[in-house]
């Protein structure tokens, strides 16, 4: 699979592809659109007839068009639970995800949601706010492991393959910016030894299946008292306790880290059990993911968000990587 993980195109070309899209939906969403974000997709903020949505504007290379269908099944699914998280408009065709063609014959695919309301908590808050993250992404895998997804359902896979192999989705992480050479022999140490963990773990239902896979505070918004799910553009399937691992995307090294998977998994048990095996497993999720975004900073080394962080964050990886090889605690936190 191509590493090309963000949008090339420039500003301008996004606003016509957007205002493109814009024009197959009916009368009563046309209206202003403005550029939000650029991160893995473009988001556009759409306000028609005094309401607003997000316009998103996928990249290519990364989603067929049955997957994001497939996206918008289980979100159908999740709010038939009552749990909030988006919901897309369909076009004047009937369809809820738009295709769009380029001059050079490439295409790009565009979904219009509701919007919803609500602020993002940051790591600054306090820990125990990693309890209710813990808890919501148990009443998603309860779900996940009694959907009877349909036929037609296909997601991304992501396995140990899929995420450190030589052809992972989101790059090689040797390419991670600021990765001395000299520390590779570390990294291939520690994936070998977590690929032989999870292959001991096994995919069996109850311990993989659907997820989210990108499940951080980021993602979530606080409205009064309830709380919404959002960006599942990279849920597909994977352990469900690499949902965990994703709650601290980035910042694995903070000193709080021990914290936030402490009160994480408190949450969770609210819901569903972590059992001895899940718990034994945990290490190898955690650093796992952190050495998937590695690959993720060497793919995306033109953009903002891995340009702020910062020349020892690799520094950092590597540091938490031996921690893992010596078994003696979680590979996270200072």
């Amino acid at each position: 699979m191509s590493a090309k993980q963000y949008d090339t195109l420039d500003n301008i070309t996004l606003i016509r592809l957007a205002q493109e899209a814009l024009a197959g939906y009916p009368a009563a969403l046309q209206g202003e659109l403005r550029l939000l974000c650029r991160s893995e997709n473009a988001t556009f903020l759409l306000v028609a007839n005094g309401k607003r949505y997000a316009l998103r504007l996928h990249r290519s290379d990364y989603h067929q068009k049955a997957d994001i269908e497939s996206e918008l099944l289980w979100l159908a699914a999740l709010r038939d639970t009552g749990i909030q998280v988006p919901e897309a408009l369909l076009n004047r065709a009937g369809e809820a995800v738009q295709t769009l063609r380029l001059a050079d014959g490439t295409e790009r695919y565009a979904v219009l949601f509701h919007w919803i309301e609500g602020e993002m908590p940051t790591t600054d808050v306090d820990p125990r706010a990693f309890q209710q993250l813990g808890q919501i992404t148990a009443g998603l895998h309860q779900h996940s492991r009694h959907w009877q997804r349909p036929e037609q359902f296909q997601r991304i896979i992501w396995d140990h393959q899929t995420m450190l192999g030589p052809n992972s989705h989101w790059g090689n992480w040797r390419d991670a910016p600021h990765l001395r050479r000299d520390d590779w022999a570390v990294i291939e140490q520690t994936i070998e030894q977590v690929g032989r963990e999870l292959d001991g773990y096994g995919k069996a239902s109850d311990r993989y299946g659907l997820i989210h896979a990108d499940l951080r505070l980021t993602n979530l918004l606080i409205h009064g008292d309830e709380t919404r799910v959002i960006d599942f553009d990279d849920c597909g399937l994977g352990w469900y306790l690499h949902d965990l691992a994703a709650a601290i995307s980035f910042v694995e090294h903070h000193p709080r880290a021990v914290e936030w998977v402490d009160n994480w998994i408190e949450g969770y048990e609210r819901v569903a059990h972590i059992n001895e095996a899940d718990r034994a497993v945990l290490p190898a999720l955690l650093i796992q993911r952190r050495i998937q975004l590695l690959a993720w900073a060497g793919s995306h080394q033109a953009t903002e968000m891995a340009q702020s962080l910062g020349e020892r964050w690799a520094d950092h990886s590597v540091r938490l990587c031996r921690r893992y090889l010596e078994g003696r605690a979680l590979p996270i936190g200072a």
